[in-house]
């Protein structure tokens, strides 16, 4: 879809946000405490979290498009 291949194409220009100091101070020392077995788990997990949150961004991004796409319809008329 168009759609599709512009997010993906604009992809590289959005920043991606830093871990906040709340998530570091929480996650460092969680992750320091745990088995090799649980820290491979836990970075699977963070892993699916990122992969929704990628998902979720590229679903908004269509339905803002086509917003869009609909606002400058509707203002030309």
């Amino acid at each position: 879809m168009m759609i599709d291949a512009l997010y993906n194409y604009r992809q590289g220009d959005i920043h991606s946000a830093e871990f906040s100091d709340e998530f570091n101070k929480l996650c460092i020392p969680f992750e320091e405490s745990l088995t090799e077995a649980q820290l491979t788990t836990f970075h699977k997990l963070l892993d699916c979290v990122s992969d929704t949150a990628a998902a979720e961004m590229r679903a908004a991004y269509k339905v803002g498009f086509k917003d869009s796409v609909a606002l400058m319809k509707e203002l030309q008329d």
